[in-house]
């Protein structure tokens, strides 16, 4: 289709879904269990590294489930849906991100749609880490733009805290004999939370309030140059090797190997943060991004020590956006990996303030295997 013939998109709706009563920082562990029986010995120093003083769990402290990734993502998509003012009827494309589903087949957008009980629609699953979000983003946006949908759907939802029980590592060589958890492994437990988000799109915004037309979605994977940052099949040695995949070794074998747990290469991190930030310095040599002219910047980051590395390296470059333009919500509901983005959205949506003419930057990093993903709106 011609460039003429594309549609302006606009998002008519926000939603999030946060399962259970915010918990605290003394109180996230009694949730994730204690590898053991024992308190972890680097849980503290997670969490002050990354900041979150409260987050939302979907099981009970006896790891009993409340909800699936599923139905959260479906709630959030609800959500959305009724802050447009439309019903699940409406809605023609699903296009939904996580980084583990519910099951391992069919794909996470299949399990949302028969959760949401919507009639026959078109579906498509995402599955990636954070950016997974804005693939989503981008496969709904270009439905949409293309003439192809009247209304979709971009959803996001995690279930991580299911991952981080003790049984996903007692017994496996991410404990050692001492009953001490891998830190890649451990660390990453106190980072990431449950919940769900979800956005609607539509080629006309919102009779009444806000909307957000979206004026480009760009993602750039870096795959091409580093190993797997953050992943779960595979050990450390082997992370590359595709041919050495837990589905190869079979489960059994995979789980004594620690290959079904998510773990976290922090060494490799710290270089991937700064190839994150090489992409953002080109999008603005290319005048992509033009700092001046953003008035809001939503950036996903796992923890407040990442932004502030983030931060340090921007100050001395053209890119930097001032740091009171930028709107997080981390501390009050922790990185809830895919549905970050959208339930930072919502919140930001619904704190009044947007403005209309106003710019927004979404920016979404991915450590899985180095990928970043922007999104460049206008409140309207």
């Amino acid at each position: 289709m011609s460039e003429g013939l594309l549609r302006d998109v606009y998002i008519t709706g926000t939603g999030a879904f946060l399962p259970g009563d915010p918990v605290g920082v003394d109180t996230m562990e009694d949730f994730i269990g204690r590898i053991g029986g024992r308190s972890s010995a680097v849980g503290r120093r997670a969490l002050r590294w990354n900041g979150v003083e409260t987050r939302h769990y979907a099981l009970t402290p006896e790891g009993r489930p409340l909800h699936s990734n599923a139905s959260m993502t479906a709630a959030a998509t609800r959500a959305a849906l009724d802050d447009a003012g439309l019903s699940v009827g409406r809605l023609g494309h699903l296009a939904t991100a996580t980084t583990q589903g519910d099951y391992i087949v069919p794909g996470h957008a299949s399990a949302v749609h028969a959760e949401l009980g919507a009639g026959p629609i078109e579906i498509a699953s995402y599955q990636s880490v954070c950016a997974s979000a804005l693939m989503a983003a981008k496969g709904a946006w270009l439905q949409v733009r293309a003439g192809e949908a009247e209304v979709a759907a971009a959803a996001a939802g995690e279930f991580s805290s299911r991952w981080f029980r003790p049984e996903f590592y007692e017994g496996t060589a991410l404990v050692d004999a001492k009953g001490r958890a891998r830190v890649e492994a451990d660390f990453l437990r106190f980072t990431l939370s449950d919940g769900a988000g979800s956005v609607i799109m539509e080629p006309k915004p919102r009779p009444d309030g806000l909307s957000l037309k979206v004026d480009w979605i760009d993602l750039t994977s870096l795959a091409g140059r580093f190993d797997p940052c953050m992943w779960a099949g595979s050990t450390f040695a082997d992370r590359a090797d595709m041919k050495s995949a837990w589905s190869h070794a079979g489960p059994v074998a995979a789980h004594a190997s620690g290959s079904v747990a998510l773990v976290q290469d922090f060494e490799l991190l710290k270089i991937v943060i700064r190839a994150w930030i090489g992409v953002w310095l080109e999008k603005v040599d290319q005048g992509r991004i033009v700092p001046d002219e953003v008035d809001h910047l939503l950036c996903h980051y796992s923890a407040r020590s990442l932004r502030e590395e983030i931060v340090s390296v921007l100050k001395s470059t053209a890119a930097m956006i001032p740091e009171e333009k930028w709107f997080s919500n981390l501390p009050t509901v922790g990185n809830i990996g895919a549905a970050s983005i959208w339930v930072m959205l919502d919140e930001f949506m619904k704190s009044g303030r947007a403005k209309r003419g106003e710019k927004v930057l979404l920016i979404v990093p991915e450590s899985g295997r180095a990928m970043v993903g922007f999104m460049m709106c206008e409140v309207v």
